[in-house]
């Protein structure tokens, strides 16, 4: 996703940015929900990972554009619409399943390689997603015996204020289990722990798209 400080927390996510009515209309819609202390600072932009990572997701290049690997929603057009980072090292020759209209060629994979913060770089032959066969990962917090205790009514109000507010905007997010689960591209456990001190302890779960080839 190369060491970096931890010092400089002022600068903003490639994903977003805030808008200073939108805090006051969010601290009004949780107001009711106990509206949780903010921290003064953010999570670093672009997080990166200090080893290879593997992402499953939709790589798509329109024209000439460089190629992009969409680690959130997809849109259900076709062309399918989706952004993301840049991929480097791409090379569609080399893949099974590619597709191609209107000058957008595109097409899921599970795909491995380093990322500085801003870009992701191949490293390893990408593997078409039809064909994967990714080995199942126990999430303890999505067990009915680790249930979480916040109210859903706080868990959408959370859920609305991150993805209309502010500079961390997730990738995509979902109410299970008593919390709210949040994609992020990567996280070392800053966002994590920024969330934690925002809404509390066991409230929002990260859940990077982008996860560690060798935890």
């Amino acid at each position: 996703m190369t060491s970096r400080s931890h010092t400089s927390l002022q600068r903003i996510p490639f994903t977003a940015l805030g808008v200073a009515a939108g805090i006051v209309a969010a601290a009004a819609l949780l107001g009711a929900c106990s509206t949780p202390a903010r921290p003064g600072a953010q999570p670093p932009e672009g997080i990166p990972a200090p080893g290879e990572v593997l992402g499953q997701g939709t790589v798509i290049q329109i024209g000439d554009s460089a190629p992009q690997f969409c680690l959130g929603p997809v849109a259900e057009s076709y062309p399918p619409q989706c952004s993301g980072p840049e991929i480097a090292g791409w090379d569609w020759s080399g893949v099974q399943g590619a597709e191609t209209s209107d000058g957008v060629t595109w097409g899921g994979y599970a795909v491995q390689g380093t990322w500085d913060g801003t870009h992701f770089t191949v490293t390893s032959p990408p593997m078409w997603l039809a064909l994967y066969d990714p080995i199942r990962i126990v999430d303890p917090r999505r067990e009915p015996e680790n249930a979480g205790t916040s109210p859903e009514q706080r868990l959408l109000a959370i859920q609305n204020e991150l993805a209309t507010v502010g500079a961390l905007r997730p990738l995509t997010s979902w109410i299970e289990n008593g919390y709210l689960f949040a994609t992020y591209v990567y996280d070392d456990g800053d966002i994590q722990r920024h969330l934690d001190t925002a809404y509390g302890a066991d409230v929002v779960q990260v859940r990077p798209a982008l996860r560690d080839a060798n935890p």
